[in-house]
């Protein structure tokens, strides 16, 4: 399994840096960043950096680690634009961006910013056409897509993304329209998800790749380690969690701060200590 890191969103930059630099030091994968514009608890003016500008400046002084988002909300912006800035920080970086998409979920931001938040199945609507639309600005010398919600006219994309296929990430466990988008358009999936819930989760997204003629195996899983708080510090809990996820076919755990912290005394050292003394035996 591969094992990568999520930082708060709030931090500073110089501070979020830092601990990737850290990371990728001690052996981890990627780093995951969310897509907020406003915090979803605590006070509306809480700090919250921007995720694709976050991710650009990673790409740029985090030499190794994969990079994406958890994940980027499809209504903030046009996929058109989307498509384009995902080609951007995969050329910056190298070649290793994923880009990670959802219908967005948080109603609060949209409200105070006045941005339209349609109900879950128009949402869900909006991001399967985000998503044909983007793969075919990210893979074709031009696009023309004629949708419901979005209309483009031999759109062109260049320059395009470094690599041959950029990864399309989708994150999210709606049954019945987010799993089907999942297996019609997901290289990869990830889920909060306890390994109960993802083993019933697996069975239902069976059913679509079914339903659209595809492998299910064909799409990676990843998943967000996060244990209730009075468990995060259980060890035991944690590389029992792990060993059900890798009887899964996990493909990634995704470890969050909150969940670090229970691991040593700052975030720096902790960063170390879960690599060396719970993840390494699971790679």
């Amino acid at each position: 399994m591969r094992f990568s890191y999520w930082p708060a969103a709030g931090d500073g930059f110089t501070e979020i840096q830092a601990r990737c630099l850290i990371a990728e030091a001690a052996g981890w994968d990627g780093v995951w960043f969310s897509d907020h514009l406003m915090p979803s608890s605590g006070g509306p003016c809480t700090p919250v950096n921007e995720g694709f500008t976050t991710l650009a400046a990673l790409a740029a002084t985090v030499p190794r680690l994969r990079l994406g988002h958890l994940v980027a909300g499809n209504t903030y912006r046009h996929p058109a634009l989307v498509a384009k800035m995902a080609s951007g920080i995969d050329r910056i970086s190298g070649g290793r961006f994923v880009l990670g998409l959802g219908a967005a979920w948080q109603q609060s931001e949209h409200d105070v910013y006045g941005i339209p938040f349609p109900d879950t199945p128009e949402r869900m609507a909006r991001l399967d056409e985000a998503c044909s639309l983007i793969r075919s600005l990210l893979d074709e010398e031009t696009t023309s897509f004629e949708g419901s919600y979005y209309c483009l006219r031999d759109a062109p994309l260049s320059p395009k993304p470094l690599q041959a296929r950029l990864p399309l990430l989708i994150g999210g466990g709606g049954e019945r329209l987010l799993l089907r988008i999942v297996a019609r358009h997901a290289d990869e999936w990830n889920l909060f998800a306890t390994p109960e819930v993802l083993r019933h989760k697996l069975a239902v997204l069976e059913h679509h790749c079914a339903a659209v003629g595809r492998d299910p195996l064909q799409i990676k899983r990843s998943v967000v380690l996060d244990p209730p708080r009075e468990q995060r510090g259980d060890v035991s809990l944690v590389r029992n969690r792990l060993e059900a996820y890798a009887a899964l076919g996990v493909d990634e755990v995704v470890i969050r701060d909150s969940l670090l912290r229970a691991f040593g005394p700052g975030l720096p050292g902790a960063i170390e200590c879960f690599m060396t003394e719970v993840a390494a035996e699971f790679r």
